[in-house]
């Protein structure tokens, strides 16, 4: 049982304040005990101190099966994401065009406006647990014209009226607590959603400014290589001219350069529509938009470790986000079943009535009224039976998708530590790669100077080298995407109750 009790701004009287010379006549008291009463019987009417009873079924939150904790974290020291999670990779560009995104983007700015709808319905949700009041006046002049005998004489009638009234819907069985309990519920939801949508915006403006730095580095190395290889091919045209290599072996590195130098434009498109994207994450036309860029070798990838899976649960805003929507479901439920019960209107009046304008608060003037009104579905059609069913079905949909959303961010986390993981083992590894082919394709050239070995040795030199850094570009571009993704799975240092974390 729920008691309720409101209070309402009852009938609003009149007090003669006039400053100076008081009032000659005195106050009738017959005139005032009846006043008295009747605005007694009003003030119990319009104040509904009234025990009432919530209906339908109390909420409680899903069990869900929490593993005791995640299997790639090893024995790792928890190291979960803080607001700003994005400056940890040291890029002073990365972090303006976050700046960017999260003050124009165009998901998050509709989110906001959602979540200003959704608070803005609330209140309105809320107005039928108040009294409605409402206040009116009016005045009338007539003038007739009678023969008085001795010729005809205006007789003026003048009629003054102002009036208050009130109206107060019983929520005895608690169906507009519940609508307003559903629409707090899916304010919350509004401000989870945004909060998620901020920090896919973050994510991704992260992962496309990673993208187009992997391109400048393919570029550079592919620029570099082909200056290599240029220069290579200037010394054995010279060698050709003096007899000392062949045709064919100037041709197989003509051939090289040839197929490296096309290789550019591909990439310097690719890092330019790369860049282009970024207008839409940061919300401005790409002519506005200047990415300076870098290497993916100057970033830093900080280290990250979720602490209990139980944590997680307080840490995604889309958890939150199904758990609101939960509340709210399990609220429209309460207010469907409560739609069957029968609903109690208190209304009231009352005002001043006069035939002058300065006697138009006096005593005799006052006029109240109050009444009560009761309505009991009885045939509707099906409608109230299937309005619950729809609400029953809402809710255990929402169930389902409360839980998914668990499941969800458990697989989230544990993909992204494992890509972390061994992104981080293969990149230490290609690095080794690479210096050693950086070093064989030195001594290759080495003795092809010497004449020890042909061209061929050198080609394939070239191209181990070439496949091994681009290979190391693709590794650093993964780990540092493992790293966004982990950093997005744990919430980017969202946490419920923490408000404006972004």
């Amino acid at each position: 049982m729920r008691q309720t009790s409101k209070n309402t701004s009852g009938l609003k009287s009149y007090r003669d304040e006039k400053t100076g010379a008081e009032r000659p006549e005195a106050r009738d008291t017959t005139t005032n005990h009846r006043m008295r009463r009747l605005r007694l019987a009003a003030a119990a009417l319009l104040t509904p101190g009234l025990a009432g009873c919530a209906v339908g079924p109390a909420f409680h939150m899903p069990q869900t099966n929490v593993p005791a904790r995640f299997s790639a974290t090893a024995d790792a020291k928890p190291a979960w994401p803080k607001p700003g999670w994005w400056r940890h990779f040291g890029s002073p560009e990365l972090d303006r065009l976050v700046e960017a995104a999260k003050a124009h983007n165009f998901s998050v700015i509709e989110a906001i406006d959602q979540l200003e709808a959704a608070n803005a319905q609330a209140q309105i949700a809320g107005a039928p647990l108040l009294p409605a009041i409402t206040g009116s006046g009016s005045g009338s002049f007539q003038q007739i014209q009678a023969n008085a005998g001795n010729g005809l004489q205006a007789v003026d009638t003048r009629s003054f009226t102002a009036t208050f009234q009130a109206s107060y819907q019983l929520d005895f069985w608690g169906k507009n607590y519940d609508a307003l309990r559903a629409a707090q519920a899916n304010a919350a939801a509004a401000e989870f959603n945004a909060a998620t949508v901020a920090l896919t915006a973050e994510a991704s403006v992260a992962t496309v400014y990673f993208q187009v730095l992997a391109y400048q580095d393919q570029l550079g190395i592919a620029q570099r290589n082909l200056k290599a290889a240029e220069g290579l091919l200037a010394q054995l045209r010279a060698e050709l001219r003096a007899g000392i290599v062949d045709a064919p072996t100037v041709a197989q590195q003509a051939a090289l350069v040839a197929s490296e130098r096309a290789n550019i434009p591909n990439l310097v498109s690719q890092m330019r529509q790369e860049a282009i994207g970024l207008g839409i994450l940061t919300g401005r036309a790409p002519e506005f938009l200047r990415v300076r860029g870098g290497s993916l070798g100057a970033l830093t990838v900080p280290a990250l470790a979720p602490g209990l899976p139980a944590g997680l649960l307080e840490r995604r805003p889309d958890i939150a986000e199904a758990k609101a929507n939960l509340i709210a479901a399990n609220a429209n439920v309460r207010g469907a079943i409560a739609a069957f019960f029968p609903s109690i209107t208190l209304t009231g009046s009352g005002g001043w009535q006069s035939k002058a304008l300065n006697l138009l608060f006096a005593p005799g003037s006052t006029l109240i009224s109050a009444a009560t009104s009761i309505a009991q579905p009885i045939f509707e059609g099906g409608a109230l039976t299937g309005q619950l069913r729809v609400s029953r079905a809402t809710y255990r949909e929402d169930v389902a998708k409360y839980e998914q959303a668990v499941v969800q961010a458990f697989t989230d986390v544990e993909t992204a530590m494992t890509a972390l993981r061994y992104a981080t083992d293969q990149e230490a590894l290609q690095q080794v790669a690479v210096a050693r082919a950086r070093a064989a394709l030195d001594g290759a050239r080495a003795q092809l100077r010497a004449g020890v070995v042909d061209i061929g040795t050198v080609l394939n030199a070239e191209q181990t080298l070439l496949s091994d850094e681009t290979t190391l570009v693709t590794t650093r571009l993964t780990r540092l995407d493992a790293a966004v993704n982990l950093y997005k799975a744990m919430g980017g240092g969202w946490t419920a109750g923490a408000g404006k974390d972004h």
